[in-house]
């Protein structure tokens, strides 16, 4: 990637199991940093970006073709924040940083009961926490000196991981 100019944003993505603290952190990143807070989610519902329902789990399936279709004109501009639970089919080239929020699985599954979400759904992200399994997929997915982990379970974790995403933006725009 060439040299920033001076006043061009990075893309960061946050992401992490749902219910690790991303929205908290996405919603302060887009205040603070004037980024622009793009919810993969809340997108995909809006504009119907789905392939099926998956009865079993209670979610729809996103269609991601169809998703980054609709994110890359969006992200040549720069200066997103995007949020979602997975990372592995966005394409490398759009992010400059990858943050990926954890939990511990107490909390985590305090979060989600209170989401209501059945208990096969429950339990498959409890055990996508236990594994790392975001995590590793990030890992998997970008080079790794853009990989980082943040710590979502307080406010205090998510003050210190909004302090994190400061600082890397900072360094960044003295490359």
């Amino acid at each position: 990637m060439s040299e920033p100019e001076a006043d061009a944003k990075p893309n960061i993505l946050i992401t992490g199991t749902p219910g690790a603290g991303k929205s908290y952190l996405c919603e302060r990143i887009a205040s603070e940093l004037q980024f622009e807070w793009l919810d993969c989610s809340k997108i995909a519902k809006e504009n119907n970006f789905v392939e099926e329902y998956d009865e079993e789990y209670d979610c729809p399936i996103l269609d991601e073709e169809k998703l980054m279709d609709h994110l890359e004109p969006l992200m040549a501009k720069g200066g997103n924040v995007v949020e979602y639970h997975g990372c592995d089919f966005f394409p490398e080239r759009w992010f400059q940083a990858v943050f990926v929020v954890t939990c511990p699985n107490t909390t985590l599954y305090d979060r989600l009961k209170d989401r209501n979400y059945n208990e096969k759904k429950l339990t498959s992200n409890i055990q996508c926490e236990i594994f790392g399994t975001i995590l590793e997929e990030a890992r998997d997915s970008y080079k790794s000196d853009i990989v980082f982990e943040l710590k979502g379970e307080t406010k205090a974790d998510a003050h210190i991981s909004l302090k994190t995403v400061k600082n890397w933006y900072r360094m960044w725009k003295r490359k």
